[in-house]
């Protein structure tokens, strides 16, 4: 089974992700976050998925999920999974500085 290392920043995407969809349905929110582990898992048994986007940070992937940017590095036994961002966000390297 592949490995999905989360860093803090990403844990902190999902409760924000959450937190937000919550508001207004909080079983869209649970069944939302269920969506995006079951791709994590997709991605992890598949590290090399996803679009390099080395301008944003060294090793860097990127995955699309329904609105959504999953940013993640390949390692040995799956995944980092880096950031999880809104698609609308101007995205640049700032997100992963301290990643």
């Amino acid at each position: 089974m592949s490995y999905i290392q989360r860093t803090r920043a990403s844990r902190e995407d999902y409760g924000e992700i959450w937190a937000y969809i919550a508001l207004r349905d909080s079983a869209a929110a649970d069944r939302l976050l269920k969506s995006l582990d079951e791709t994590l898992r997709v991605i992890a048994s598949n590290p090399q998925m996803g679009r390099k986007v080395e301008e944003l940070a060294k090793n860097l992937r990127s995955f699309p999920f329904g609105n959504y940017l999953l940013f993640f590095r390949p390692i040995d036994d799956g995944i980092q999974l880096i950031r999880v961002l809104h698609g609308a966000r101007d995205i640049n390297p700032k997100y992963f500085e301290a990643q």
